[in-house]
């Protein structure tokens, strides 16, 4: 894949489009979840919302929000200095977009965000890293940040363990596709960041994502039930799927 331009540096959108094709690997139906994402957005809260955009990486949820609301704004956090890098590059110069350099697992880390209140808080395939009591404390500050009728939505990996059989069968005619895909050509994750590491403007953000995090950071996934009573405990109004894939769940709470 091409990652410079010459004399105008690393090519970001090179690195936007690795990044998706590499995460669709895992998720086919990526777009599908972002889509009804930005539906449900719209539904709520309008197409101008203050959009939190929570682990944010390389901005994928930014780039889809802007160009389907151009009235949107976005505050992106997240604490992965190589996807901060990719995300800064893509969005330099665009004023509707703040990027914040946050650990979510800090109590203060909402002290560093440009606003006290959003009308949308926005978050995909990040939060299974965290274990579930500090998950449920990140849902507590969530809540607190999301104005009375705005929403929160987490498209992510949640597992139902009350049916091992129907998560035996789907998991296996994922990784058949995955295989399948990989036979063809796909990036893992891995292999993907094998990239990012010789790129010369990425190799030390990556080196200190690795300090931070390893080679991968794996939390719990608990179900979707498990998810909407957290949230609800936590302040929301309502809250349930809105979307779901055989693997995956885009949970929606209400405030």
């Amino acid at each position: 894949m091409a990652t410079s331009t010459g004399t105008t540096g690393t090519d970001w959108h090179a690195w936007q489009e690795s990044w998706d094709r590499q995460q669709e690997w895992y998720m086919p139906d990526r777009e599908e979840r972002f889509r009804i994402m930005l539906d449900m957005t719209e539904a709520l809260v309008g197409t101008a919302p203050r959009v939190l955009d929570l682990a944010c990486g390389t901005g994928s949820i930014t780039a889809r929000l802007l160009a389907r609301f151009p009235d949107a704004t976005s505050t992106g956090v997240d604490l992965d200095p190589a996807l901060l890098a990719i995300a800064r590059g893509t969005f330099e110069g665009d004023g509707r977009v703040t990027l914040v350099d946050a650990d979510l697992k800090d109590p203060e880390w909402t002290t560093r965000l440009p606003y006290d209140s959003y009308d949308c808080v926005l978050t995909a395939t990040a939060l299974h890293w965290l274990h579930s009591e500090p998950l449920a404390a990140l849902y507590g500050q969530v809540a607190e940040l999301v104005r009375d009728g705005g929403v929160f939505m987490n498209a992510d990996h949640m597992i139902d363990e009350t049916t091992p059989r129907i998560n035996a069968a789907e998991r296996a005619r994922r990784h058949a596709g995955m295989d399948q895909a990989k036979r063809d050509g796909a990036l893992d994750w891995a292999e993907w960041w094998q990239l990012a590491a010789q790129d010369p403007v990425l190799a030390g953000p990556t080196a200190r994502r690795y300090e931070i995090y390893g080679e991968h950071a794996d939390g719990d996934m608990p179900s979707p039930d498990w998810h909407a009573r957290t949230l609800r405990a936590a302040g929301f109004g309502e809250a349930r799927p809105v979307w779901c894939s055989p693997s995956d769940t885009l949970l929606l709470a209400l405030k």
